[in-house]
C-alpha cells in the first residue's frame, strides 16, 4: 500500500458496539479518530480468537509500544476498508496533533499585527550608496578563471600554382615505415582465460531466425579497440558467504512484509479480467478516442500434418459459418525452392478444414498429390475447389459428400469440452499432444478426400502455381483472348500464374450441362482407374486437363521475361452489342493434343455475343518486385506478326511480391507488398503509385485490405507483428500495430461473419492458424469515409501527373 505503520480493517457492526465506534455516531468524517486500549483489544482476541476483526494484525498489536491504539474510520476507503490501524506511536501523534501549517503560521503573525494600536509614520529615506569592500570573493573569480597558457602554434600550407586541380593518385603504404602513423593490432587468444570448464549450466531458448547485415560506413580515424568479456561465476565459498552476509538479511527483513501485501493481492486479482475492453470503454466514457485491437478469438495447429510446415494460404468457406481451410507447404530456403524439381517429397499434403466449434480436430482433409500453395472456392458452388500446386499441376477437388458434415460441426464438436480457461492455461506443446493423441489412440482421424482431377504434367507450370482465380460467372475467354457471355452463369474458367514466366487460363466444362463426347473423341480419351469414394465429377479430365490460353510476360525488344507471382484481375463491365438473346455456352472446344493452348487464333464463335467495353486489365507481381501492368487481349504486331501486348513496369519493391490485394471498394486501386515496403496502385495510371510507403526495418510479408472499411488495410510482417494502416488518420505510418506471432506471418485473410462480427484469420510460419477478432472501430466506417477516401486517391493522382509535368518541363529547358 505505501505506508507500512498504517493496516486496513474491516470493522463488523459487532464489533462497532464493543469499542463504542458505531459509523455516523461515534465516529464521523469530521471527527474520525477513536482511541482504544491495548488490554481491550487482547481481551477481545482472547474471547472471539479468529472471530475478531483484529485477527489479522494479532502480531502487531501484541508489539505496539503504547497503551492505547489509535483507529481511525476511513469514510472515503483511502486504504481500501472502512477503518484502519496506526502501528506505531509517532503517527499516532502526528495524526492527532498535525504541526501546523506555515499558512497557519503566516495568519497568527498577521493577527497579532493587526492587534498593534500603532499610529506612527516613518518618512521615506532615499538608500545611500556605501562603498564597496573586498571581502577576497575575486581571487576564487581569478583562480576559476579560464586562461591560455600553452603558446599557439601555426600551421600555413601552400600548394604551387602549377598543381591546382591536377589529378589525385592514391597509393598503399605500410603504416611500420611511416612515421606517426598507426599500426594495426590483431586480436589474439590470451593464455590467462583459456581456462577448461569440468561442468557447465548452459539454458537454450528458442529465438527467430538471425540474420546478419552490414552497410558501409564512413571511416573517421583509426582507433584501436578490443573489448573480450566472460560471464562471473561465483565459487561455493563466495555463495556461502553472500548468503550468509547480514546485508541479505537486512535487505530481506525490509521487504517481507511489502511482499507479502503484494501476495496477497495477487491472489485476490481477477487473473481473467479483460484490462483492454475495460481499458475502451474507460476512454470511451471520458470523450477519448476508444483503443483499436485485435482480440484473440481461436488458434488452431496440427501435430501431424502441419509439423514443420508453413501455412501458404486460408480460404474461409463461403457459405458456412466457422469454417477456414488452409493450406501447408515445407518450409525451404530459396535455393531449395529453386532446385524443387530435384528434390523428392515423401509426405502427405494436406488441406484442413476447421471449425470454431472443434478446436482440437479437423473437420476435413483433402487429400493432395503434392503441397498446395494456393487455392480457391468456386463462387458458384462452393463445393468445388481448384488448387495450385508446387510442382506447376492444378488440382481439382468435390466435397459435396461432405458438406452435411460441415455444416453439422457444431453438433459433433459437442463431444469435445474444452473451455477457454483451459485453454489459456495449457501451454502449446500440451495441447498438440492432446491433438496427437487424440487422433492417434482413439482413432477419431478426419475423413479424407481425394482429388477429383489433376491436369497434365507436361502442359501445367514448370514452377510453382503462386496464385489460382475463378473468373467471373457472366464471361468467358477463349483462346484468342477475346470474352464471350455466360448464359449458364457457373463459374468454368480459372487463371494461374507461376514464376516459370507464363499466366494460363483454364477451361472447366459446367458440372450442371453434362457434355456429349464425340465417338471420335472417346477413342483418343485415356481410361484411368478412379477410387469408388471418388466424385466422378472431373474424371474425364485427371492426368489430360490441358490449359486453354497462355500468356508469356517478356518484352518483345529486349526479350526480357518476368516471373510473376501475384495476379489481380480488373473489374469487368460491360454491355452487349445488340439486344437480341444469345444462345447458351455448354463449353468451348478443347484443343488439340499437339497443341494444347494457343497465344493467337482465328476463334470459331458463330453461336456466341462478343462482349465489348471489358476490362481485360491485370496487375502483376513478379519475384523480382516489380510491377506489371498490361492486358490478356492480345494484338498482332504488323512487323513480327507475333502476338504483342502494351506492358507497364514499375520497380518500386526490392524483393518477391508477397500480396497483391484489389480494393473491394474501388476496383481501380491495388494494394501491392513486397520487401520491405508497400504500394497503392490505381487502374490507368502507369507513372508510379499514387502511395508508396518508407523502407521499414523489417520485411513485409502478407497484405490484405478491410472488407468493411475503404481507407484500412492490414501489413503483415517477419517479426510476427501486424500494422495497421487507416489512412484516414495517418498516411507516412501505421496508426496501430499488434504482435501476433513470435514467428514470420505468412498470410492474412478477413471474414464477415455478422453485421457484429468480424475475424482475420491470420497464419505464421510454425503452422498455427490465428483467428482474431476485429474491434469495432476499424470494422465499422465512419461518416463519410467512402467519399474521404476516394478524394484523397483523386488528389494524389493529380499530384502525380503534376510531378510529371513539372519534370518533363525540366528536362526540356536542360536541352534548351
Amino acid at each position: 500500500i505505501g505506508h507500512p505503520e498504517i493496516f486496513p480493517l474491516v470493522f463488523t457492526t459487532k464489533t462497532q458496539e464493543i469499542f463504542n465506534c458505531r459509523v455516523d455516531e461515534d465516529v464521523t468524517e469530521e471527527n474520525r479518530f477513536k482511541l482504544i486500549k491495548k488490554e481491550d483489544i487482547i481481551q477481545d482476541l482472547k474471547t472471539r480468537a479468529t472471530i475478531s476483526d483484529f485477527h489479522p494484525v494479532k502480531k502487531a498489536v501484541l508489539e505496539y509500544p503504547g497503551e492505547e491504539l489509535l483507529v481511525v474510520f476511513d469514510a472515503k476507503f483511502q486504504y481500501g476498508q472502512n477503518f484502519y490501524f496506526v502501528a506505531s506511536e509517532e503517527a499516532k501523534e502526528n495524526l492527532l496533533k498535525p504541526p501546523e501549517t506555515a499558512e497557519e503560521e503566516e495568519e497568527k503573525e498577521e493577527e497579532e499585527e493587526n492587534r498593534e494600536e500603532t499610529l506612527e509614520v516613518h518618512p521615506y529615506k532615499p538608500p545611500v550608496h556605501k562603498p564597496w569592500v573586498s571581502l577576497g570573493s575575486e581571487k576564487e573569480v581569478e583562480e576559476e578563471s579560464v586562461k591560455d597558457t600553452v603558446t599557439k602554434i601555426k600551421y600555413m600550407i601552400s600548394r604551387v600554382r602549377r598543381k591546382f586541380g591536377a589529378p589525385v593518385t592514391f597509393t598503399d603504404k605500410n603504416a611500420s615505415h611511416v612515421k606517426d602513423s598507426y599500426i594495426e593490432c590483431m586480436s589474439f587468444q590470451d593464455k590467462t582465460f583459456s581456462i577448461k570448464m569440468l561442468e557447465k549450466d548452459v539454458g537454450v531458448q528458442m529465438v527467430p531466425k538471425v540474420r546478419e547485415a552490414s552497410t558501409q560506413t564512413k571511416w573517421t580515424y583509426p582507433k584501436n579497440a578490443a573489448t573480450q568479456y566472460f560471464p562471473r561465476q561465483l565459487s561455493n565459498e563466495e555463495k556461502e558467504e553472500s548468503l550468509s552476509s547480514e546485508k541479505l538479511k537486512e535487505f530481506l527483513t525490509s521487504v517481507r512484509l511489502r511482499m507479502e501485501i503484494a501476495l496477497q493481492q495477487n491472489e485476490i486479482m481477477n487473473a481473467f479480467f479483460d484490462d483492454w475492453k475495460a481499458l475502451a470503454e474507460d476512454e470511451s466514457s471520458s470523450g477519448d478516442k476508444t483503443d483499436v485491437y485485435l482480440k484473440a478469438y481461436q488458434s488452431f495447429t496440427d501435430l501431424r500434418h502441419l509439423k514443420d510446415k508453413t501455412i501458404s494460404c486460408i480460404c474461409w468457406h463461403p457459405i458456412i459459418y466457422g469454417i477456414i481451410a488452409v493450406s501447408a507447404r515445407e518450409r525451404l530456403s530459396y535455393e531449395e525452392q529453386v532446385n524443387l524439381s530435384d528434390k523428392s517429397l515423401l509426405h502427405q499434403s494436406v488441406i484442413l478444414f476447421w471449425s470454431f466449434f472443434d478446436p482440437i480436430l479437423p473437420q476435413l482433409m483433402l487429400e493432395c498429390p503434392e503441397d498446395i500453395y494456393c487455392f480457391q472456392f468456386s463462387p458458384s458452388d462452393p463445393n468445388i475447389i481448384a488448387g495450385g500446386c508446387i510442382h506447376g499441376q492444378v488440382v481439382l477437388w468435390d466435397i459435396s459428400q461432405h458438406e452435411e458434415k460441415l455444416q453439422n460441426a457444431k453438433t459433433v464438436a459437442d463431444g469435445v469440452k474444452i473451455t477457454a480457461v483451459n485453454m489459456v492455461n495449457a501451454s502449446v506443446l500440451n495441447v498438440l499432444q492432446y491433438i496427437y493423441m487424440s487422433v492417434g489412440e482413439n482413432g477419431t482421424e478426419p475423413p479424407l478426400v481425394r482429388y477429383c482431377a489433376v491436369s497434365s504434367i507436361q502442359y501445367s507450370h514448370k514452377k510453382p502455381v503462386t496464385d489460382i482465380h475463378w473468373l467471373p460467372d457472366y464471361f468467358e475467354d477463349n483462346r484468342m483472348g477475346a470474352t464471350f457471355e455466360n448464359r449458364a452463369e457457373i463459374c468454368v474458367q480459372l487463371v494461374t500464374c507461376s514464376p516459370d514466366c507464363s499466366i494460363l487460363f483454364w477451361d472447366i466444362p459446367a458440372t450442371k450441362l453434362p457434355e456429349q463426347p464425340s465417338p471420335k473423341k472417346v477413342k483418343e480419351e485415356v481410361i484411368f482407374y478412379m477410387p469408388p469414394d471418388v466424385p466422378d465429377t472431373f474424371k474425364h479430365l485427371d492426368l489430360c486437363w490441358k490449359p486453354l490460353t497462355k500468356i508469356n510476360l517478356c518484352e518483345s525488344d529486349t526479350n526480357r521475361e518476368y516471373g510473376p507471382v501475384r495476379i489481380s484481375l480488373g473489374e469487368l463491365h460491360y454491355h452487349y452489342k445488340t439486344s437480341e438473346k444469345v444462345q447458351s455456352l455448354n463449353t468451348l472446344e478443347v484443343p488439340a493434343a499437339e497443341s494444347p493452348y494457343t497465344e493467337m487464333s482465328t476463334p470459331s464463335s458463330k453461336n456466341l455475343k462478343v462482349l465489348e467495353n471489358i476490362s481485360t486489365d491485370f496487375f502483376v507481381g513478379t519475384e523480382d518486385g516489380e510491377i506489371v501492368y498490361s492486358e490478356w487481349k492480345m494484338e498482332i504486331d504488323s512487323d513480327s506478326a507475333k502476338p504483342v501486348s502494351q506492358k507497364h513496369t514499375q520497380t518500386i519493391h526490392t524483393e518477391t511480391i508477397n500480396a497483391l490485394q484489389r480494393s473491394p471498394f474501388f476496383k481501380d486501386i491495388v494494394l501491392s507488398v513486397g520487401g520491405r515496403n508497400f504500394a497503392i496502385w490505381k487502374e490507368g495510371v502507369t507513372n508510379g503509385p499514387i502511395l508508396q510507403s518508407s523502407c521499414s526495418a523489417g520485411r513485409y510479408t502478407a497484405g490484405q485490405w478491410s472488407l468493411t472499411r475503404p481507407g484500412v488495410f492490414f501489413i503483415g510482417r517477419d517479426d510476427g507483428n501486424i500494422d495497421i494502416w487507416d489512412l484516414l488518420k495517418k498516411t507516412h505510418e501505421p496508426s496501430h500495430f499488434q504482435n501476433i506471432s513470435e514467428s514470420m506471418i505468412t498470410f492474412i485473410s478477413p471474414w464477415i461473419a455478422s453485421a457484429k462480427q468480424h475475424f482475420l484469420a491470420v497464419s505464421d510460419d510454425l503452422g498455427v492458424l490465428h483467428v482474431l477478432e476485429i474491434c469495432q472501430t476499424l470494422s465499422h466506417p465512419s461518416r463519410n469515409e467512402h467519399a474521404n477516401i476516394l478524394d484523397y486517391f483523386e488528389r494524389e493522382v493529380k499530384y502525380l501527373k503534376y510531378c510529371e509535368q513539372e519534370f518533363q518541363e525540366y528536362q526540356e529547358f536542360q536541352v534548351k
